[in-house]
């Protein structure tokens, strides 16, 4: 099983990236945040994760051993497999832990994929795992910073697509007047 790989980005803007190892060339998947910080012939460490499967044996690589191990938790939740894991880890490490811990299903149901029962899932599973406060409400009218979010841009007449493709956009360690904010400056931009 691979760990961790320290060699040479050997391609860009292509996932998987390959990573040329003493001239082994590794195809690993990355959060696209990631390889978009990469570039050609970048000397780059990668903690990684080895996916087996009767078919297949993948690497999905990570900067960070928090966002490996956070990977690693999503993908104990049954109904999550590596592509949406890397999905929601896009979203960045505390952004997911505070929707885990607020209950956020909304935050879970703008990735692709994910839909209102597996955000429900995740939650549930991983609440124990990284701790929370607040209860799950499992009735349509969830709470969360989000939902408000997606509630609010929606009531001022935005396309609730076009508000869910803005929320990853938007620095999770703000406010919600600043998301607000920053969320109908994107929005302005778009139109």
């Amino acid at each position: 099983m691979i760990g961790r790989l320290t060699g040479v980005v050997a391609t860009t803007h292509k996932i998987p990236l390959i990573i040329d190892v003493n001239g082994v060339g590794y195809a690993v998947h990355v959060p696209q945040s990631e390889e978009k910080k990469l570039h050609l012939n970048d000397r780059v460490t990668l903690h990684i994760h080895t996916h087996v499967r009767e078919d297949a044996l993948d690497l999905y690589g990570f900067a960070s051993e928090e966002d490996l191990a956070l990977f690693e938790l999503l993908l104990t939740v049954s109904g999550i497999g590596p592509k949406t894991g890397l999905s929601i880890i896009e979203r960045g490490a505390k952004a997911i832990k505070k929707a885990v811990t607020s209950a956020d299903t909304e935050f879970f149901t703008t990735i692709p994929r994910l839909g209102k029962k597996n955000a429900q899932k995740i939650i549930i599973e991983l609440k124990n795992k990284l701790g929370g406060l607040t209860d799950l409400d499992l009735s349509e009218s969830g709470e969360g910073e989000t939902k408000e979010l997606v509630s609010a841009l929606t009531g001022m007449g935005f396309e609730r697509r076009d508000v869910v493709d803005v929320i990853p956009q938007l620095k999770p360690e703000d406010t919600i007047e600043n998301k607000l904010r920053s969320a109908l400056k994107l929005l302005g931009k778009a139109k």
